[in-house]
């Protein structure tokens, strides 16, 4: 299955996350690394939301990389969530639905 997890940025995160990125890219390269992270970046224009996809059997994966996130845990992030995604569509679609 695939599972967003869905970060709502702090108003000062640009200017922060440099102290803590090399630590944030390190956390999502390892979970890359594993198969849990398929991809991840942050929205822009502005920069208020970032998108981390994630593949697995349970939001689990999504759920610890957060709780571990420098950027989380120094409140770069307000808040975040994990909800799963239904994709039907692409190569990569969990549950793919063609036409008839």
């Amino acid at each position: 299955m695939h599972y967003l997890l869905i970060y709502d940025l702090a108003p000062d995160y640009l200017e922060r996350r440099g102290e803590f990125r090399n630590a944030h890219l390190q956390l999502a390269w390892d979970a890359q690394q594993r198969g849990e992270i398929v991809i991840a970046g942050a929205l822009a224009d502005p920069a208020d939301t970032a998108v981390l996809l994630f593949t697995g059997d349970s939001p689990d994966a999504a759920e610890r990389f957060a709780r571990a996130d420098p950027y989380v845990t120094n409140g770069l992030v307000k808040s975040w969530r994990v909800r799963q995604w239904t994709t039907v569509v692409g190569k990569d679609a969990w549950n793919p639905v063609r036409p008839d």
